[in-house]
């Protein structure tokens, strides 16, 4: 088995590192934060050169990045990355801060993640301006993720108040038999480049009225949103005389990823990425009993009846695939249609991708639909999987080149021709490449949604009763997020997020996603005089 160190170094889908760094020989004349059309940069508190360490103070020891734009392939910003010293530092601030912090009751915690919701209100253009710059999602997909983190921090208020234990009826007379729930500890974030704000925003809103603080890795290709992001936290904290520390940042590569994952100072660890280092991230938490929170690959399948209405449909799959060029752990990858209407979604299809062709260009343009890739890593793994679906003798039917311009751009693909059982069908590519298969029946389809290893979001477009309560029902789908009419992507932040198999099983946002966070105590009370034994065992 490749060590957990090396393969987060290596480059899967959901990268956790991404060779797009520059070698440090641009001046500081050169970084994109000195140019006026980036101003919101310095409105977030960000300079030329970052500090990537925050446990109540910043700091950093480790080496010194660039972070890519992928718009244009230029610098945007230097940041200075933790060092395993930092990182130790880090880790005894966070647990220091959790005495304090578990010891407030949990609408006072509340209150203070209802003032982070309102801080993080007054910098969502420029946030949402930084998402786009560095991570590559269009303008209105930034805003729409910066208000993901906004929503969730209403939630969570909500839930300070609501988080509840059980009086169970005890079979022992003069006994209580009781249920309550507890604060873990120090929770770990490890989230993705693709939702840079708002996977940080499900767990640590969620996390923190539970009672427990927050040790955040953030991308390490997009460190920019991490430390704008924690500094907006932090002046909620600062303002309150709370520590730091109730919110740490620890940016870095994989030395920090392996020490969250072996560190049994962190309780939980909470990683969106790849399924490949999801396994090794599991594996290294188990063994040392610790927990886990997965949320990695998907390979959505979207399902096309034919009696589905395909005004509807056309658009809900354009949006599904397109959207984030492709990056979404919810992104449609699989399109099932039924043969009855399979020409005709697939000419609709064609013509709705064309139209939006001409939409390609920088994630902050006014006009644009579709933004870069995240970076030349995923171009390249773009080109392979091309390169390998015409080896397989299938048929790109619309799109298939990168864009001869600055910048990681590639055009949004529709694939056909190749089997459903393909291993690349099965296989998740991170990239806008659509899958589209016929189907003779719903059943059919229900057992090719169901075939690959992942299990995310699954959706299907049909106005038969009988169809639509066989797709939720236990043969029906076997992912976390079941959709009827709507796509598989666009999940809202009140039901549970996360899908099973080796999508890894885990849960954020809404439900009851909160019990991951907490240690449950069942509690036995005697008040009587009495003291049964249990099996009726008598000492006389």
């Amino acid at each position: 088995m490749v060590p957990l160190g090396k393969l987060l170094l290596q480059v899967p889908s959901r990268s956790v590192r991404s060779l797009i760094f520059r070698a440090m020989s641009a001046n500081s004349g050169e970084l994109l934060i000195n140019s006026p059309k980036y101003a919101f940069l310095k409105e977030l508190g960000l300079s030329e050169t970052n500090l990537g360490v925050f446990d109540g103070e910043w700091r950093a020891n480790g080496q010194t990045i660039q972070s890519i734009c992928p718009s244009n392939g230029l610098a945007i910003a230097q940041v200075k990355q933790a060092s395993p010293s930092d990182y130790e530092h880090a880790i005894q601030a966070s647990e220091a801060a959790w005495t304090v912090w578990a010891d407030l009751p949990a609408p006072k915690r509340g209150e203070i993640v209802r003032q982070i919701g309102d801080a993080l209100r007054s910098k969502l253009l420029p946030l949402a301006q930084l998402v786009s710059l560095e991570m590559g999602k269009i303008l209105p997909e930034g805003k729409g993720e910066v208000q993901e983190y906004i929503d969730i921090c209403d939630y969570a208020v909500g839930l300070s108040r609501m988080i509840s234990g059980a009086l169970i009826p005890s079979e022992r007379p003069g006994h209580v038999l009781m249920e309550n729930w507890n604060p873990l500890g120090v929770i770990g974030v490890i989230s993705a480049f693709n939702f840079p704000v708002a996977v940080y925003g499900w767990n640590s809103a969620i996390a923190m009225v539970c009672g427990n603080t927050v040790f955040w890795k953030g991308a390490e290709t997009t460190p920019l949103i991490s430390i704008a992001t924690t500094k907006i936290v932090a002046g909620v904290l600062e303002k309150n005389n709370l520590p730091g520390a109730i919110a740490t940042l620890c940016t870095g590569g994989a030395d920090i990823g392996q020490a969250l994952a072996s560190d049994r100072r962190i309780k939980l660890l909470s990683f969106t990425g790849s399924c490949q280092v999801g396994r090794l991230v599991a594996v290294e938490v188990q063994k040392r009993f610790g927990k886990s929170l997965l949320e990695l690959g998907g390979n959505n399948a979207l399902i096309v009846a034919e009696d589905a209405d395909l005004k509807m449909v056309i658009p809900a799959i354009l949006f599904a695939c397109i959207g984030t060029s492709g990056q979404r752990c919810t992104t449609t990858r699989r399109l099932i249609v039924h043969q009855a209407v399979y020409d005709e979604v697939l000419q609709k299809l064609k013509t709705a991708y064309a139209q939006v062709m001409g939409r390609i260009g920088d994630a902050l343009g006014e006009h644009v639909l579709i933004g870069p890739v995240h970076s030349q890593n995923a171009v390249k793994q773009y080109k392979e999987t091309l390169a390998l679906i015409r080896q397989a003798g299938g048929t790109v039917e619309l799109g298939g080149q990168v864009l001869k311009r600055p910048g990681y751009f590639v055009e949004p693909t529709i694939v056909t021709g190749i089997a459903h059982d393909h291993d690349l069908v099965h296989t998740e590519c991170f990239a806008p490449i659509l899958y589209v298969l016929k189907a003779s029946s719903v059943e059919q389809a229900i057992g090719w949604n169901n075939e690959v290893p992942q299990g995310l979001s699954s959706s299907i477009f049909t106005q038969n009763i009988s169809s639509i309560f066989k797709w939720i029902g236990p043969k029906g789908s076997d992912c976390g997020l079941v959709n009827v009419n709507i796509p598989t992507s666009g999940a809202e932040i009140g039901g549970a997020f996360g899908g099973e198999k080796h999508t890894g099983g885990g849960r954020e946002s809404g439900s009851d996603s909160w019990k991951q966070y907490m240690r449950r105590s069942t509690i036995t009370i005697n008040h009587s005089k009495e003291l049964p034994l249990a099996q009726g065992i008598r000492f006389e």
